[in-house]
């Protein structure tokens, strides 16, 4: 093996090693169970996501449920996205220590960490931000022009697991157009690149365009009222506090270094302009997150040479990060038990003086006994069979036209996933798109309080059980599961006006 690929194979596989072990606890996330669904009905496009994550979801299910497949996923574009960091600090000028230190604070840093395990949109940018910012990066050094290809299958790989990463391509374009590296633009590779990413999107495009562009209409009506609106100080605030505030300098000096360099004054400049883009245009804090290895990787060169005849003090660093990491990560990856969690969580808060809303994204979700991310991670299965027992308590002749009713994706998908005797509609999101599958609703298993076909089309309602669980998320706790019969018009007749995009 090469000796410049000694630390960053090491790396990557520890960090494999280590998220393969801690990575499968709690239970399923209600998205990874919801990608999981649409990547079983495949298709060129979903309503609230491209068809890449759901895909490869589905298919770690091929042989039976299995949360450590499922995550062994993550895991992996976790452990891709360190190798690749360790060649960007090389690209950098940086030696082993810095290839290190840098493995190590990408690993430690909270969001970085979170991307890496479990299921999200989020996990192919661990890999492929860097590796496009690996490549662009070697281009401008003189490198063959060629590898602009490389990049534009990044780019459209990308583009088919998150939406977002336009505004980070955006940023990059703007970054090198603003200084002397947009020579690098300059020849036909640059354009033959953009044109294989756009063709890798296309069909995704396509589809988004037949279906009316639901995406936009979705996050339209997400800013309208679900998602948390940071203002700038405060999203400055939650970079720092996503990043860890004790770790946050090290990237921070990464893009200081970046701009004192003018030949890696670009990568600079494209972090600054994708920050104030999410500003402008109200992105979640963890949107650009992958962002966060470029400039991690910057900052290790320099740490590297201020500590270059000083091994104690490079002693120090690593087991500062360690130590910092170690206390943190409880909060990026599951491994405390529940009980053991909360009370950690609450010393950690205390301490700090960091109130939960301070990392909201959306209203609501930071109000339960764990996390959002964590609490959504419980009550699945049980929420199933509860739906279940009230299905199969129906006579034989009304269970052979009832249907569960769910008022979100994420019970929905557990009912398929845990419970896949029972046909399940909703009119959140991707279900609302399927439609009626088939199915006459004249009797209704209603999981939830309110939805329009109790409000609007069954005479009677009828409340047979209430849902609780202990550590699953606030707002579905209490859940009443009915049953509603006296079907007054068919479903079919108010489908088209029911459609909830959120």
């Amino acid at each position: 093996m090469r000796k410049d690929l000694v630390v960053p194979t090491v790396a990557a596989l520890v960090t494999l090693v280590v998220h393969l072990l801690a990575n499968p606890h709690y239970g399923f996330f209600r998205d990874e169970l919801y990608f999981i669904m649409c990547g079983r009905h495949p298709d060129w496009g979903y309503v609230d996501q491209p068809p890449l994550v759901p895909l490869m979801a589905a298919a770690t299910q091929v042989f039976g449920h299995s949360l450590f497949l499922l995550r062994a996923v993550p895991a992996l574009f976790a452990a891709a996205g360190v190798f690749t960091t360790c060649l960007l600090v090389t690209e950098f000028g940086g030696g082993r220590f810095a290839q290190a230190f840098a493995a190590l604070i990408f690993f430690f840093t909270a969001v970085l960490t979170s991307f890496g395990d479990k299921v999200s949109t989020d996990e192919v940018g661990l890999f492929t931000w860097p590796l496009i910012a690996l490549l662009v990066l070697r281009i401008a050094k003189g490198g063959d022009p060629r590898l602009w290809l490389g990049a534009g299958v990044a780019m459209g790989v990308t583009l088919e697991s998150k939406y977002s990463v336009l505004f980070f391509l955006a940023a990059l374009f703007s970054g090198i157009l603003l200084t002397p590296a947009r020579r690098i633009m300059r020849n036909r590779y640059f354009a033959i690149g953009c044109g294989v990413a756009a063709l890798v999107t296309l069909p995704n495009f396509l589809w988004q365009w037949h279906y009316g562009f639901p995406m936009l209409e979705l996050l339209r009506n997400g800013q309208a009222g679900k998602n948390v609106i940071a203002g700038p100080i405060l999203y400055l605030v939650q970079e720092l506090l996503i990043t860890i505030p004790f770790l946050a300098p090290v990237w921070i000096v990464g893009v200081v270094w970046l701009f004192r360099r003018v030949d890696f004054r670009f990568l600079g400049l494209a972090y600054v302009l994708l920050i104030a883009e999410m500003i402008v245009f109200h992105g979640k804090h963890y949107y650009p997150g992958c962002v966060y290895p470029i400039v991690i990787a910057a900052g290790a060169v320099p740490i590297e040479l201020w500590t270059r005849r000083r091994q104690f003090a490079r002693a120090s660093l690593v087991a500062y990060a360690a130590i910092v990491g170690l206390v943190f990560e409880p909060f990026a990856v599951p491994v405390l038990p529940e009980e053991a969690f909360v009370g950690y969580s609450a010393a950690i808060g205390r301490a700090l003086h960091i109130p939960k809303a301070a990392l909201a994204t959306e209203h609501g979700r930071e109000t339960s006994k764990l996390p959002g991310d964590w609490a959504d991670m419980h009550g699945w299965p049980e929420l199933a069979a509860a739906l279940q027992h009230a299905y199969d308590s129906l006579p034989p002749e009304e269970r052979s036209q009832a249907v569960v009713f769910a008022d979100n994706y994420g019970t929905a998908a557990a009912v398929e996933f845990f419970a896949p005797g029972i046909p399940v509609l909703s009119t959140h999101n991707q279900y609302w798109l399927w439609g009626l599958r088939g199915n006459s609703g004249n009797v209704l298993v209603q999981a939830g309080g309110t939805c329009f076909a109790a409000d609007r089309l069954y005479a009677g309602r009828t409340v047979v059980t209430t849902f609780r669980s202990r550590w699953g998320i606030d707002s579905e706790q209490d859940l009443p599961i009915a049953i509603c019969r006296g079907l007054r018009k068919p479903l079919a007749s108010v489908w088209p006006d029911s459609r909830d995009y959120l």
